[in-house]
């Protein structure tokens, strides 16, 4: 097994589970609902789309690469409903112990603060069980929701990179947002919440 994997996170109404072949149904139903709404994030390949993997080859992509210590593909659900997906991609080890989280959610629930909720725990495990040094949001500066959840949570804004993703069909800039454990020895979960009871 995996250290940090499989794993389940969870803070009252949003909770945040392995991605299942199971899920399919409603993973599809809410994708489809979203489409044009997540199309201009949504990364795509420079060489143009070919044929998109099945829903259970892309499962077993993600829980080959999870086993491999590689990522963390959660799905996250509300109320017990699949609204969106939260992943951590691009672990490093050695001396950077470093990872990039990218989410995405349905557009019906966008605003309720389910996302700021669980990148704050995605980062607790990361800092804390996989003892991982820092992580990263890399956001569009067009994406006025994703630099809100970037903002509520107090992560530090460390520029643009140009051309950094191909999404929606051109190399776009970013912004990239981190924070290092070191910065957050309470974890990111308490501080939000501290200052949300603040505000």
């Amino acid at each position: 097994m995996t250290v940090g994997w499989p794993a389940e996170l969870r803070d009252g109404a949003v909770r945040l589970r392995p991605l299942r072949r199971r899920d399919a149904t409603a993973w599809r139903a809410v994708r489809a609902a979203n489409a044009s709404w997540l199309r201009p994030w949504e990364a795509t390949s420079p060489e143009g789309s070919g044929p998109a993997p099945s829903f259970p080859q892309m499962v077993r992509g993600f829980s080959r690469e999870a086993r491999a210590g590689r990522m963390l593909p959660f799905v996250v659900e509300l109320d017990g409903t699949l609204v969106g997906q939260i992943t951590v991609s691009g672990i490093t080890w050695g001396s950077l112990r470093s990872a990039h989280v990218g989410y995405w959610v349905d557009r019906r629930v966008a605003g309720r603060g389910t996302i700021p909720l669980a990148l704050a725990l995605v980062a607790d495990h990361c800092f804390g069980v996989l003892r991982l040094h820092r992580i990263e949001v890399n956001i569009r500066p067009e994406n006025a929701a994703s630099l809100r959840v970037a903002e509520k949570l107090g992560m530090r804004d460390e520029g643009l990179r140009k051309a950094y993703l191909h999404i929606d069909g051109s190399w776009r800039d970013h912004r990239t947002f981190a924070l290092t454990a070191g910065e957050v020895p309470e974890g990111l979960l308490t501080r939000y919440k501290a200052s949300r009871a603040r505000s």
